[in-house]
């Protein structure tokens, strides 16, 4: 009896200390709950929707009358014919993204780092900042200008003796083109977080290292690259949560049936056969399955990440 007492009275006390605790940081709770109120409206509770791809949707019934037909949807997607090659398209991608996109801020980061003219280093970096602010609708704009038959790209190669061509007609010519698109669109204002890590390494390590003898190399990699593993293991866990997501903006505005061999991605699959082709449930079937293996990826990355390197998201 004495112990339920205790027991009970432990439980009124800890409610007591939140309340109170609560009431402390009540101008804080304030400011955040405005924040808080929209993620909740406009972020979760939408996720509703995502029931829809399991049901067989019918306008005349509505969306929460319309019957349940269970994994249907899926199993209609991995039966297609157009499966295989979107998935491929989409892997590829993001493989191309990861192996030559995800380094190029990094090496950007280090080689502005080793500038000593600040009037330089600063244009520099306002120069290459620019192309994230500008929209897919003017980045494609660029690459059919510069694609064409009388583009910049097709006047060097008619310095070798290539034929000119319209580049974006060739399914090869896609991917390098996208993925170069991607480097020169976000290799500066990827190069922030790094810089800003490198700005963290104290200048006595390097004055230590230059009088004990080491060269610029051993100076970066026994104390530039350490100064930069945290930052590029969480970008690293980030980007592999968003690696199947391709920049479906600027592919619709890129590809055409002539390159849908190589163009044609998850997402633009989505968006021709659940909002152009009216099958909602199939599309929001086929988006809901890119979520779940990108939540794997990221789950997977960070625990990955934990193991090597000690560095994680949570």
């Amino acid at each position: 009896m004495q112990n339920q007492q205790l027991a009970h009275n432990l439980k009124l006390r800890k409610k007591e200390s939140f309340l109170r605790k609560c009431w402390k940081q009540r101008y804080l709770i304030l400011m955040v709950l405005p924040g808080f109120l929209v993620i909740l409206v406009f972020k979760y509770l939408p996720m509703y929707g995502i029931t829809i791809a399991f049901k067989s949707y019918d306008a005349s019934l509505g969306f929460l009358r319309s019957p349940w037909v269970g994994f249907d949807h899926f199993r209609a997607f991995f039966d297609s014919p157009m499966s295989w090659r979107i998935t491929k398209n989409s892997l590829l991608l993001a493989f191309y993204s990861l192996i030559f996109g995800f380094p190029a801020p990094i090496l950007f980061a280090l080689l502005l780092n080793e500038l000593r003219n600040k009037f330089f280093k600063r244009a520099v970096q306002t120069i290459t900042y620019f192309p994230h602010f500008l929209s897919a609708v003017i980045v494609v704009g660029f690459i059919h200008e510069f694609t064409s038959l009388e583009g910049i790209i097709n006047k060097i190669m008619s310095w070798f003796g290539a034929e000119p061509r319209t580049l974006l007609y060739i399914s090869e010519a896609f991917r390098p083109i996208y993925i170069s698109a991607g480097i020169w669109q976000e290799l500066g204002y990827g190069a922030i977080i790094y810089l800003a890590a490198l700005t963290g390494v104290d200048p006595a390590q390097h004055e230590a290292a230059v009088i004990d003898g080491a060269n610029r190399w051993q100076r970066l990699r026994y104390i530039i690259w350490p100064a930069i593993i945290p930052a590029t293991a969480v970008m690293l866990i980030l980007k592999l949560g968003t690696i199947l997501s391709t920049d479906y903006q600027k592919v619709l505005l890129m590809y055409n049936p002539k390159i849908y061999e190589t163009a044609d991605v998850i997402e633009t699959y989505v968006y021709r056969v659940g909002v152009q082709g009216g099958q909602f449930e199939y599309g929001a079937a086929v988006g809901l399955m890119l979520s779940v293996i990108s939540f794997i990826l990221i789950i997977f990355a960070n625990y990955f990440s934990k193991k090597v390197s000690g560095n994680s998201l949570w």
